[in-house]
C-alpha cells in the first residue's frame, strides 16, 4: 500500500506544482496586460500633468 501511494505521488501532479503553475499563469496575464496598456497610462498621466496634477484640485471638481 505505501508502494502505490509513492508511485501515485511521483507521477501526478501536486497540489504545490499546480498553484505554482496558476500563480505563473496568472503573473504572465497581468504582465502582459500591464505591457499593453502601458502607452495609455503614459498618455493619461501626460494630460493628467498639463490640467495640473494635485495642484488643480481646486479649480476642476
Amino acid at each position: 500500500m505505501n508502494v502505490q501511494r509513492a508511485d501515485r505521488a511521483q507521477s501526478g501532479t501536486t497540489g504545490r506544482q499546480l498553484l505554482m503553475a496558476e500563480a505563473v499563469v496568472a503573473g504572465a496575464v497581468a504582465l502582459a496586460l500591464f505591457v499593453r496598456e502601458l502607452p495609455s497610462l503614459r498618455r493619461e498621466l501626460r494630460i493628467y500633468r498639463m490640467a495640473g496634477g494635485l495642484r488643480a484640485g481646486h479649480r476642476y471638481p
